[in-house]
């Protein structure tokens, strides 16, 4: 194959690539706690003889942009939002752990304190279950106390601690459901040092014009390598045309 539309062929794929993950992220700018994707690409040389002077880009994954969203006053109990770096852990459907930003909770009929998307929050005992109460309190280190039903105001109980865990971003990747996991599958240990603030949300970290912003200059890069391939195209007419008439 022609090696400049070999090139050309690469760039559209991982253009492909980057207009799926800002269009997602379009999709997902009102998702509370929501991580932008990132298209990465790996720089190659191309193979063959003589000097390796070219390049081209390889599809190296998806990455995520771990920066902060805004911190949104909601005033509900069951809302935490993570202040500064840190992610709140959930049980996955297979037994394993997902991480996510997100902290608009809720409680099932079971008593059990779901997340958004109706996986159980883990705690530092496990999957956190609460029996009937009166009220509810997230301390800023993730403690959960309690007034027990039927109780008086004094009789406050810490039922738990909601697991957090601050992992080194580059070690994080999404999953189909677009929750976090480690990359490697191993499950985070709790860290101390993460705090949360009760009666707010943080929103999504996307940035909606720089968003449309880059799917426009995609568009006239994917325009530019299709050029490109005509180009090549048109070369090769030419050159078997001069080699007919030779």
């Amino acid at each position: 194959m022609d090696r400049l539309v070999y090139i050309s062929a690469v760039g559209l794929g991982n253009i492909e690539q980057a207009q799926a993950a800002r269009a997602n992220n379009l999709a997902n700018v009102s998702t509370n706690g929501f991580r932008a994707d990132l298209a990465r690409v790996m720089t190659t040389e191309v193979q063959g003889d003589g000097y390796q002077g070219r390049a081209y880009g390889v599809n190296d994954g998806m990455g995520v942009d771990m920066s902060h969203g805004n911190m949104i006053e909601t005033g509900r109990d069951l809302d935490l939002a993570v202040s500064g770096d840190g992610l709140f852990s959930v049980l996955m459907p297979d037994g394993s752990e997902g991480y996510s930003r997100n902290g608009a909770l809720q409680i099932d009929s079971a008593g059990r304190l779901m997340n958004a998307q109706g996986l159980q929050v883990m705690g530092r005992g496990g999957p956190i279950a609460l029996p009937p109460f009166e009220s509810i309190v997230f301390g800023a280190d993730g403690a959960i106390t309690i007034r027990p039903q039927g109780q008086g105001p004094d009789a406050l109980v810490q039922i738990d601690q909601l697991k957090l865990v601050n992992p080194d971003p580059q070690t994080l990747v999404k999953d189909s459901s677009g929750l976090l996991v480690d990359a490697a599958g191993e499950t985070l240990v709790p860290a101390d040092e993460v705090r949360v603030q009760a009666g707010f949300l943080e929103s999504s970290n996307v940035n909606a014009m720089n968003e449309l912003t880059e799917i426009l200059s995609l568009a006239r890069q994917f325009e530019l390598e299709v050029r490109m391939m005509k180009t090549a195209e048109s070369n090769d007419e030419a050159a078997a045309q001069l080699l007919r008439i030779g």
